[in-house]
């Protein structure tokens, strides 16, 4: 009883959403280690999962990130001697950011698994994915549009028009005037 209490105050301050989501012993205490599950085969939700998975892929950017981050900090070499050991840090680094990576690429998969595998009964694939096959279309009926509108459809429409030929006519100066500009560079040169 005293150890469900901590539990049911722990629980209090979230919301009910987050409460039924939580995996078995995440609410307890925060001075107390986890209670154990109830049972050794007891189920994790899918919810849950998915929101490891969430994380897991937020991990994997993280990662990728900060690999790029020390490529990119990287020269090149350039007939300069740069430190040995600020090659060797660095290539530390990238070795291990890339077997974290494939850890958590091995958990999104095995994490992805036990979801499709948890869910199976839920997922109700289309036999077919062309929507309406077999079936007939049923023909829906447009109402005409008023002659106000249709003048004003038009009136847009040719406003359009002629945005997109004044446009046209613009690329077209800008084109030459590039190629002005290009052809004095090179005989200037």
């Amino acid at each position: 009883m005293a150890a469900s209490l901590p539990q049911k105050a722990a629980m209090a301050g979230m919301p009910p959403q987050q409460q039924s989501h939580l995996p078995p012993g995440a609410a307890s205490a925060p001075g107390q280690p986890p209670m154990p599950p109830q049972g050794a085969l007891r189920e994790i939700s899918p919810v849950f999962l998915c929101r490891i998975g969430q994380e897991t892929v937020q991990d994997i950017v993280t990662r990728t990130m900060e690999i790029f981050q020390i490529t990119r900090a990287t020269q090149l070499p350039n007939g300069v001697t740069q430190s040995q050991a600020m090659y060797q840090d660095r290539f530390g680094k990238l070795q291990e950011h890339l077997r974290q990576l494939a850890l958590l690429f091995r958990k999104l998969r095995l994490l992805y698994e036990r979801c499709v595998e948890m869910t199976s009964d839920l997922q109700e694939g289309p036999p077919e994915l062309v929507p309406y096959v077999g079936e007939e279309v049923v023909s829906v009926r447009v109402e005409p549009c008023s002659a106000a509108v249709n003048q004003e459809r038009q009136e847009v429409l040719e406003k359009v028009r002629q945005k997109n030929q004044e446009m046209k006519v613009l690329m077209d100066q800008m084109r030459n005037l590039l190629w002005d500009v290009n052809a004095m560079l090179t005989l200037r040169k």
